[in-house]
């Protein structure tokens, strides 16, 4: 059964309501779907919503599903905060992501003043902590809904416990093992699409919020996946993003133990799918298997994203990778060896508790070792609820920032060395939209993560073309159809 294609009006929201998901959660939906037909006879318009969403991919994946909820509903997207139904959904990894919400529900409340009617609703990892729930409880009582991370699938339900009450409605869960499938999406793209392979995180690196507001890792089937992909090559969908916060170690919580390697081997058999891409690869767990079969891959795009955070041993012990900076060169090299053309890029963190000038060199040494294409580099920053945040040593913001700027520089010299390479050279891109500053361009994708700017018409929009890279940008190019 198909449960994207289920009818609404069909249900009987006036029967008994279901125990099983996801059921109970298409029940809701109709019981939702039917109040919001009485708003719009009310108003003589379309109810609609808005969703914001702050953080990584996973978030972003998960507002599609919210969004995919609501226009099931019955409500209409708009890109307005001035909308019937508002949802942030949050991110906690810095906590200047928290004061940025608390800023917004500020102004929330103005609009919601003006609109009585308004619901305001808050998930994602910032819901996660005690001590925000308890601030939103208290200071900001015109919130609606609040949940975290591991109902995103309730939506519909919580809607309807605060349209049949008149308080504010909290339902955050600390953990689940439950993942529920089959339910509406609503894909920013047509063409390419993120896929969910699991969900949480074991790893528990000391400068880390997502294990605690994640929960531990929970695998998907593997014929869910499969399925899910199929039904989005057969909808047009011709790349897809694999996801989880650790993708390496997918597969350990099944009953019938799959590797990843072994799920990429199933997924590059699905006819129509052009693309495979993932995030995000854990160096511990990353495997000679998924080496070989990204080696012998047709689909697998020429891309890696490998964080090494440190390029000192002590450093890397003291934030709980597990590994060092031996393990990492050696496994680059193995990677190399099979890939030789293949892309790295990587997260950094400079200025963690205890890192020394002599620390910070060897990072510098990894980064003109393993020459990343691009890297994305943060200046650490304390996280209340990490162990990190309670080091000795915190290193003086000056001192880091002297440091990040070295970094950056060197990293911007290799990447541009690197992308010069390619000049003159013809490849595939995935044509991806109309370009933001330039209208009469278009932007596309090569297989190594990098964009193409070119001229064209908004008609390729999703279609797989070959350019010829006539000019190296330094982190982009411009380029020419053949």
């Amino acid at each position: 059964m198909n449960y994207m294609e289920i009818d609404l009006d069909r249900i009987d929201s006036l029967g008994t309501e279901p125990s099983k998901e996801p059921e109970r959660q298409y029940y809701f939906m109709a019981k939702c779907r039917d109040w919001v037909k009485e708003k719009e006879a009310e108003t003589g318009r379309p109810l609609t919503f808005i969703t914001q969403t702050f953080g990584c991919q996973m978030n972003a994946k998960d507002s599609e599903k919210l969004a995919g909820i609501l226009e099931k509903i019955g409500f209409k997207e708009t890109d307005t905060e001035e909308a019937d139904f508002v949802i942030y959904n949050t991110c906690t990894v810095r906590e200047n992501a928290n004061t940025r919400v608390y800023g917004r529900l500020g102004y929330l409340n103005s609009l919601k003043k003006k609109n009585p009617n308004m619901m305001i609703a808050l998930c994602g990892c910032m819901m996660q902590e005690d001590a925000v729930v308890d601030k939103i409880r208290k200071s900001y009582r015109f919130v609606d809904i609040i949940f975290g991370t591991h109902n995103i699938f309730k939506l519909a339900e919580l809607m309807y416990n605060r349209l049949t009450s008149k308080g504010m409605i909290i339902d955050i869960w600390k953990d689940t093992d439950q993942i529920v499938e089959d339910l509406p999406s609503e894909r920013k793209y047509q063409f390419k699409a993120g896929v969910n392979i699991m969900y949480g995180c074991n790893n528990f690196c000391s400068y880390c919020i997502v294990p605690y507001v994640r929960g531990r890792e929970r695998s998907r089937n593997p014929e869910d996946i499969i399925n899910e992909i199929k039904d989005l090559v057969a909808d047009g969908v011709v790349e897809i993003m694999l996801l989880g916060q650790n993708v390496n170690s997918y597969g350990k919580t099944l009953s019938t133990t799959m590797s990843f390697a072994d799920l990429l081997k199933e997924i590059e058999k699905i006819e129509g799918l052009k693309r495979i891409r993932f995030m995000t690869s854990h160096p511990k767990d990353l495997s000679d298997s998924l080496i070989e079969v990204m080696k012998n891959s047709k689909k697998i795009c020429n891309h890696l994203h490998l964080p090494v955070q440190s390029g000192s041993s002590k450093v890397l012990k003291i934030m709980n990778r597990k590994y060092s900076k031996e393990d990492y060169l050696s496994l680059v090299e193995r990677i190399k060896t099979a890939m030789p053309g293949i892309s790295l890029t990587t997260d950094i963190i400079v200025g963690f508790p205890g890192e020394t000038e002599e620390d910070f060199l060897e990072t510098l040494d990894v980064v003109k070792k393993v020459r990343y294409d691009s890297a994305y580099t943060f200046l650490y920053s304390k996280r209340t609820g990490t162990p990190a945040a309670n080091m000795d040593n915190q290193v003086e913001e000056a001192v880091a920032k002297e440091r990040f700027d070295r970094l950056l520089k060197v990293i911007q010299e290799i990447s541009s060395e690197l992308t010069k390479t390619h000049e003159g050279e013809v490849q595939e891109i995935l044509v991806e939209e109309v370009n933001e500053q330039n209208n009469s361009l278009l932007t596309g994708r090569l297989s190594n993560n990098m964009l193409v700017h070119f001229n064209g018409t908004p008609d390729m929009i999703g279609s797989l073309i070959k350019v010829k890279l006539t000019e190296c940008k330094g982190f982009y190019f411009i380029g020419e159809r053949i």
